[in-house]
């Protein structure tokens, strides 16, 4: 008895037809028609009643079937755990950030984990990935509030307020807050449309009836860091993103606080990769392990 004949036989008794087992199996139809036969003659035992245009199981056919599909099975069982052994040994997982602060200890602890998986880590603001990960360009999402989370799994990872922040030499450098209706007098620098924070402070401003002025809009976190730095505004962060540099001041927004909650996020449809599983699943450890620390 060999594997191949059984392999045949399970197939054929499966699809009630020679033909299709050997289209399922990428075969001749003689070659399957062969190896059943070479097993019924092995053993002297008669698997299938062969009729014009069908076949059935005979006693024997229906007792093999039934271990047969035990073997199959665990098989695929086997073949399963092989395969998720070595997604995570290997390949790649591209995550997507407005601020890879957010995650950092998540990475930290992934890697030691699964050194074999290559991180690609790229940026953008909380509209941008939420089209990357539409569009299947990246696995992962690191972002704050989204509109609309049904299309995602999504994991909470901090809520950290929002700042204002100025340069050293700013007038507003001695403040350590300012209400919300003071920023109507001085000008703004603020990162482009779709940046998650920039989105909250217009919005309630326009509910408060404040009016702001972007004297300079900016693609990307850093770079509007550096322009306050040079002095040329007040600037907008959650307090999370807020390095310790020392060309600047951060100041707490009065009266009407914002916060930002931070999501890691993936497609619900792409959620039982093994790679970004295991990825969640270490954001979760860590975050518990934060929690229960003193």
């Amino acid at each position: 008895m060999r594997y191949v004949q059984l392999r045949a036989f399970h197939h054929v008794a499966l699809t009630g037809s020679f033909s299709r087992a050997a289209r399922a199996l990428h075969l001749t139809q003689p070659a399957i028609s062969d190896q059943v036969r070479w097993l019924e003659e092995e053993y002297d035992a008669a698997l299938f009643v062969r009729k014009r245009r069908e076949i059935e199981l005979t006693p024997v056919g229906l007792r093999l079937l039934a271990a047969t599909r035990r073997l199959f099975d665990a098989e695929g069982e086997a073949l399963e755990v092989l395969q998720e052994e070595r997604s995570l040994r290997a390949g790649m997982l591209r995550i997507a950030a407005d601020s890879v602060d957010h995650v950092l200890d998540v990475l930290t602890v992934f890697q030691n984990r699964f050194p074999g998986i290559q991180i690609k880590i790229v940026g953008g603001n909380s509209h941008s990935i939420v089209e990357d990960l539409l569009a299947y360009e990246v696995d992962i999402g690191v972002l704050g509030d989204i509109v609309d989370e049904r299309p995602f799994e999504v994991f909470s990872l901090n809520v950290s307020p929002v700042v204002l922040f100025v340069s050293q030499s700013h007038p507003l450098a001695t403040r350590t807050s300012l209400p919300l209706d003071a920023l109507s007098a001085w000008p703004l620098v603020m990162r482009e449309q779709g940046s998650r924070t920039r989105q909250m402070l217009e919005t309630i401003a326009e509910a408060q009836g404040v009016p702001l002025r972007c004297a300079i809009e900016a693609e990307g976190r850093e770079a509007v860091r550096r322009i306050v730095a040079a002095g040329l505004g007040v600037g907008v962060v959650s307090d999370a993103e807020f390095d310790n540099d020392p060309r600047l001041v951060k100041i707490a927004i009065e009266s009407h606080p914002l916060s930002m909650h931070e999501k890691l996020i993936c497609l619900k449809d792409r959620r039982n990769s093994k790679s970004i599983q295991a990825f969640f699943a270490t954001a979760r450890s860590v975050s518990g392990a934060a929690r229960r620390d003193p």
